[in-house]
């Protein structure tokens, strides 16, 4: 049985190496691989990674999304809680939530944050002084909670 983790980049090699016309057929690769997952779990990890339908000249296919074309409205919903100490800030999403939340963060491209690291649920969001820490809660609070919702 592999993770989750290397499902989901399972996921990403199977797509970016080839046309993958459908999720049976996806889930048959995957299982291949020693993944075998329902079909529910494969939309889910689909969505996760921002893989999408498109439409091509040949019947249409999936095609992984860049962290740019990704809606950032699409995951406020994943945010739980932000809560940080001193120096360092703690962004807590639903299962799964943690890495595409993660790559929003970087993607707004904050001066005030160096970078992030996450989890299944949970995102680290690293200040880049401890005197920015409140200036980075807000920017987080507007930005993924009420500019989302």
């Amino acid at each position: 049985m592999i993770s989750k983790d290397e499902r989901q980049f399972a996921i990403k090699e199977i797509i970016g190496a080839g046309a993958v016309r459908s999720q049976d057929g996806l889930r048959k690769l995957l299982k291949k691989r020693g993944a075998s997952v329902t079909q529910a779990t494969l939309s889910r990890d689909l969505r996760e990674i921002g893989a999408v339908w498109v439409n091509s000249h040949d019947g249409g296919r999936y095609t992984l999304q860049s962290a740019e074309e990704l809606p950032l409205t699409s995951f406020g919903s994943q945010v739980i809680s932000i809560v940080a100490n001193e120096t360092m800030v703690v962004v807590h999403t639903l299962s799964g939530g943690a890495g595409i939340i993660a790559e929003i963060i970087d993607r707004l491209k904050s001066s005030n944050i160096i970078g992030t690291v996450a989890g299944d649920n949970t995102v680290l969001v690293v200040p880049r002084s401890a005197r920015r820490t409140p200036e980075v809660i807000e920017f987080l609070k507007t930005t993924l909670i009420k500019g989302i919702h």
